[in-house]
């Protein structure tokens, strides 16, 4: 399982070892202990990768052989890469960019895809270290 965490400034993306099903209702006995609301819909999320990744034409292969309902990439421009996602947005049911967001798809693509989504955050800070 795939799960990214929106905050209001950014996301962070993390692969876990639960259904979402088992993950989805721990989340619903927490919010019930603590009496915080939870907004749960079907939804899509997108977010960038850069396309002189290592590993993005593998993405791009992996995609199209095992996941392609699942996940969808697009050329944005020169340098990125958009990949979006379905699955289930879990928030408070306020308006805010704020909330979590998980999906399901062969193991080998969720572990791939945080890969090169980690891989891009270590460039991104090599990147804002050198400016």
């Amino acid at each position: 399982m795939l799960k990214l965490t929106y905050t209001e400034g950014s996301f962070y993306l993390e692969c876990l070892t639960p259904s979402i099903e088992e993950w989805v209702a721990q989340r619903v006995i927490l919010a019930l202990r603590v009496g915080q609301p939870l907004h749960f819909e079907p939804s899509t999320a997108s977010f960038l990768l850069p396309v002189d990744l290592p590993g993005v034409e593998r993405l791009k292969t992996e995609v199209q052989r095992h996941d392609g309902e699942i996940i969808a990439l697009c050329t944005c421009d020169a340098d990125y890469l958009e990949v979006t996602l379905q699955g289930s947005w879990l928030s408070d049911g306020s308006e805010d960019a704020v909330g979590v967001f998980v999906t399901m798809m062969s193991y080998q693509t969720e572990f791939f895809l945080y890969k090169l989504w980690y891989e891009s955050q270590l460039c991104d800070a090599v990147k804002s270290a050198e400016c």
